[in-house]
């Protein structure tokens, strides 16, 4: 696939205009924002954390309705069962062969909410490892197994999960390996004056109670377009020494004194999509280091863990990636 400039372009200004419409319900947050747009047209998935009240759910639904793709909402509480997310197959007696008197009839299957474009994932935190699990498959491979069978999942899928922090009360830690399925954690925090002013006005002028206000998004994109915008990102340049950087990066965190584990291959290769993402978002056809170091932060904090004596120390995720981008030297191209 050769990418035109005009195609490039073109591709730049959709994702603008998809930027713009989530702004219509959204205030500030720019940079989780194009964090979640770059996640998209890299096929990955992403995690929000923030305390309650911050906009989370908000920026998922205003960004589902600036879409036109299928949109369903799972909300995580402690008693959820893998089978409310992924489906389950019941018996259906009418489907046997009534002549037969051994006949038990036939295995039917519920699809579950998870088979839809976007899925949210609302405090997935909430619930326990076992029904966490449920998404370990569907967020590889793209596909449910139900009783034996496979079943795809419609294309594009994206999981946007929100949580609170862990240490808030009644939260369960999600398993490591179900964090190293997304491509991004974005950290969200408390919004600066002037915009936290905006955000009261916006919500309480001509709203009754505390709905969203959603009602000036207006779908830009639409199943297609996503789809040629994922399969662009595919053919943008990537250069061996920024692949390299991307993987130095990677295996610096594993010997970084203040991590007990560092990140494995599937930081680098989310690195290296971002950074495809983003030369798209920008209307260019190759990658630049500057890329790759953007999103080492939203693409590696959820992928480390601390040792017990940095956390004695009061030392955070983001304070010793920030000393592995020092130290790592960027190629010169």
């Amino acid at each position: 696939m050769q990418l035109k400039p005009t195609d490039l372009e073109r591709a730049a200004g959709l994702l603008n205009e998809l930027r713009n419409e989530v702004g219509k319900a959204v205030v500030g947050q720019s940079q989780a924002v194009g964090q979640i747009l770059v996640a998209l047209v890299a096929s990955g998935h992403v995690l929000i954390e923030g305390v309650p009240g911050l906009g989370k759910t908000l920026l998922v639904r205003s960004l589902a309705k600036a879409m036109s793709l299928q949109y369903a909402r799972v909300q995580f509480t402690p008693d959820l069962m893998p089978s409310d997310i992924t489906g389950h197959a019941v018996l259906d007696a009418r489907g046997g062969d009534v002549n037969s008197a051994n006949s038990l009839g036939t295995l039917r299957v519920h699809r579950g909410p998870v088979f839809t474009n976007l899925l949210l994932a609302d405090e997935i935190n909430r619930a326990p490892a076992k029904t966490q699990a449920s998404l370990l498959e569907v967020m590889q491979e793209y596909q449910v197994t139900l009783e034996g069978q496979t079943h795809a999942l419609p294309r594009p899928f994206m999981v946007l999960a929100t949580q609170n922090p862990i240490d808030t009360e009644g939260t369960y830690p999600l398993p490591e390996a179900q964090l190293d399925r997304f491509l991004f954690k974005i950290d969200i925090g408390y919004p600066p004056h002037d915009e936290e002013t905006a955000i009261v006005k916006r919500t309480t002028e001509q709203q009754t109670g505390d709905q969203f206000p959603l009602e000036g998004v207006a779908a830009r994109v639409d199943e297609r377009s996503v789809l040629t915008l994922q399969r662009m990102v595919s053919f943008i340049r990537a250069d061996d020494k920024v692949i390299d950087y991307a993987v130095r990066l990677v295996r610096a965190t594993r010997s970084w004194p203040g991590l007990a584990t560092g990140a494995g291959p599937r930081a680098a290769i989310a690195l290296v999509r971002a950074a495809r993402a983003t030369a798209l978002m920008q209307s260019r056809d190759f990658v630049t280091p500057d890329d790759i170091k953007l999103h080492a932060l939203p693409a590696l904090r959820h992928r480390v863990l601390l040792a017990p004596d940095a956390q004695l120390e009061g030392r955070s995720v983001g304070e010793l990636l920030e000393g592995v981008l020092d130290s790592v030297e960027a190629p010169r191209l």
